[in-house]
Order: structure tokens, then sequence, then C-alpha cells
């Protein structure tokens, strides 16, 4: 017997909180009558956002595509994009160290960063976004970006790499 005036008391407790809810936002509205829900909502602005893929806004990289698909080798192109692997460097000869850097869904680019002419990128892992500019050369499997870097002689064109604030080049 002593539970039905538990079970009474808890019946009016979630009805007093149930009603409290419910009456909010009239309460609301009441204390703000300028603005009715039809206003609020033709003041909200769209933007144009671009797809994201694993937190990153893979940009255009019009240039690359075209170069790709022209098979086009030897051409200047600027960039962003997602890394997807980290390869072995290569220590023959000047040394590189290898990434391979996704720029959209379809397009995979190998990396050949020299590490003698640019410092290497130790803190790079995959799935970090970078901004580029190289040296794209053709090849089926996306393209190879090199002269990620400066030119020492000052005779060619010099590239660069950004991650994480830093530029390396």
């Amino acid at each position: 017997m002593k539970r039905h005036p538990l079970i009474a008391v808890s019946i009016l407790l979630l009805s007093m909180s149930l009603v409290a809810c419910l009456q909010t936002p009239q309460q609301d509205a009441e204390n703000n009558p300028s603005q009715s829900a039809i206003e609020v909502k033709s003041q909200v602005k769209t933007l144009d956002l671009k797809p994201l893929s694993a937190g990153l806004a893979l940009q255009d990289n019009a240039a690359v595509r075209q170069a790709f698909a022209q098979k086009q080798s030897n051409v200047w192109v600027q960039g962003t994009g997602e890394v997807t692997k980290l390869l072995p460097d290569d220590n023959r000869g000047a040394r590189h160290q290898k990434f391979l850097v996704r720029i959209n869904a379809t397009q995979t680019l190998l990396f050949a960063h020299n590490i003698d002419l640019s410092p290497r990128i130790d803190a790079l892992k995959v799935g970090d976004s970078i901004e580029f500019k190289g040296e794209y050369v053709f090849n089926p499997k996306g393209g190879v970006m090199h002269w990620t870097h400066r030119d020492p002689k000052g005779q060619h064109q010099g590239g660069w790499i950004k991650h994480q604030g830093n530029t390396f080049e």
C-alpha cells in the first residue's frame, strides 16, 4: 500500500516536468515576439561548401587533373591533398622522402620530396592535409610530384610543401 503514494508522487513530478517543457517554446515566443520561426528561417544564409573527404575539403586541383588527362609532364602545378600512405625513403643518389597524396576521389600522386635540398617532413602522417607546389610528371597511376623545394643554383623554379603551418622548400 505504501507504494501507491510514491507512484502518485512520481507521476505528478513527471507531469510537471512535461508541462514545463511544453510551455518553454511559448514563453520564448512571448519574450521575443518580434521574431517568428518564419522570420528566423528567412535570415539563414546558405554556404556553398565543397564535399569533405576524411575531414578534408579537397580543392579543385584543376591543373593537376588537366595534366593527368592530357598525359603531360614537366608541368608546374599547385594544389592540396590528403596523405594516404607513407613510403620508405629513397636513399639511392639524392635522397627523397616518398609518400602518396590523394588530390580528389580518383587521383593519387606519388611525392618524391628531395631531403638533401629541403628538410624532411618528420611529422607527416596518414590523414594529414598538405598544400604543394612542384613539377608534375605523368604516369598512368596518377603522376609524380617533384621539385617540391628551392633550386640551390637558382636555375629552376622552386616548389614547396606546406604541412601543419610549416613550409618545406
